[in-house]
């Protein structure tokens, strides 16, 4: 907590965006999580405009753009920079978690084109040790001969790629059989993969990263859940706020780090996920993730109007007798209906038409409101559930 209070100090003292963010914020009472949940988030949606209003990087890099060892461009486009150190991102731990160790060769699968995916992976392998052939992505038939050829340890990239390469080398009649381990990301691990790449000698694990980031949390030999990085702070608020929500609770990951350069505080990624429960058979101590469990981003349009999840929330806030809400969107007859479902345990007194006036001043158009029991609605972090048929 006390390098909490000194990054929060070094954001504002070094980047446009947090000396304009945190004014009138004293870094020093920022000592706790407590503290940490009353700071304004920064939201990874909202990079594109900041990165236009103040380019490249949004007024958010503490570290100037002639001092980067390499700069990028994510999908947005948005603009990322990789200081001077070798493991930026911090891979190297998670590398470890996954089985590879001093001296392995890792076949890089991610892309060395634009983003930064390829770099961060290269990063923690050279600091573990490894050394890295660059494969890159496509080209099935050459990454099967260089494999065979090379006989890397392991694989690092996206699992369904992965499979794509084992499934032509077993078409070309190469053998593999030096892959034993990989660690990927970027997309999804489905449990059939993972267990088709197992049946053939080749330990999975994933990992949970981004490219401004770094790694936000990865898998262990446990496999239950994702062990949160232990050079992040990682919170679960709920979508359309700042709140922290319950141990359990699905929610928006809102990660802080501790990155010098690029001094991210309270950013919200627009993931969802939640904090598992008790700590990892593995023996690692952190907290752990589910894993990711959707966006949190639902803004949708109805009526040529676009509804936010904040706007829901305010809803919320104003209305605490309301323990949580839903706002389903679908077209029965072909017209956009909105309904507001509320878990409320007394719904007397005039609630419903106080909710219907609060939806109507906070999105600018007509619903209506259905109340369920506490504890009625899914746990699955959807503020807005948009069920259109077209």
């Amino acid at each position: 907590m006390d390098r909490l209070a000194r990054q929060v100090g070094h954001a504002k003292e070094t980047t446009h965006h947090y000396f304009q963010l945190l004014a009138g914020i004293n870094p020093f009472d920022c000592a706790s999580r407590e503290a940490l949940a009353k700071l304004p988030l920064t939201r990874k949606r909202d990079l594109i405009d900041l990165q236009k209003q103040h380019p490249p990087f949004g007024g958010l890099n503490a570290l100037p753009r002639s001092r980067a060892k390499r700069v990028f461009a994510s999908p947005g486009p948005i603009y990322e920079l990789q200081g001077m150190e070798t493991d930026h991102w911090r891979m190297a731990r998670v590398l470890y978690a996954a089985g590879f160790r001093h001296g392995d060769l890792i076949h890089n699968c991610f892309s060395y084109h634009f983003t930064p995916g390829a770099f961060i992976f290269e990063g923690g392998a050279r600091k573990l040790g490894c050394s890295v052939f660059p494969g890159g992505t496509g080209q099935t038939e050459q990454q099967v001969q260089a494999m065979a050829d090379l006989r890397p340890d392991g694989y690092v990239g996206t699992p369904s790629f992965l499979r794509i390469i084992i499934e032509k080398a077993e078409e070309m009649g190469a053998d593999l059989g030096s892959l034993k381990k990989a660690c990927v990301s970027g997309e999804a691990l489905p449990g059939v993969t993972r267990t088709w790449l197992g049946e053939r000698g080749i330990t999975v694990r994933q990992c949970y990263a981004t490219a401004d980031i770094g790694v936000i949390a990865y898998e262990t030999e446990a496999e239950e859940g994702l062990v949160v990085e232990e050079d992040v702070l990682v919170e679960i608020v709920r979508p359309g706020t700042g709140d922290p929500v319950a141990d359990g609770e699905v929610g928006e990951v809102v990660v802080t780090t501790f990155n010098a350069d690029y001094p991210l505080i309270r950013f919200a990624t627009g993931d969802l996920s939640a904090i598992m429960p008790g700590r990892s058979p593995c023996g690692r101590s952190n907290i752990r993730l589910r894993g990711w469990l959707g966006r949190a981003d639902q803004t949708t349009k109805v009526k040529g109007m676009f509804v936010h999840p904040e706007q829901v929330a305010e809803i919320a806030r104003r209305n605490p007798e309301v323990s949580r809400l839903r706002l389903v969107v679908d077209n029965p007859d072909a017209q956009d209906r909105m309904v507001l479902h509320c878990e409320a345990a007394d719904a007397v007194g005039g609630l419903r038409e106080k909710l219907v006036d609060a939806l109507r001043e906070q999105t600018k158009l007509r619903g209506t409101v259905e109340f369920v029991a506490p504890g009625g609605l899914p746990n699955d972090g959807k503020v807005i559930e948009d069920k259109r048929v077209y």
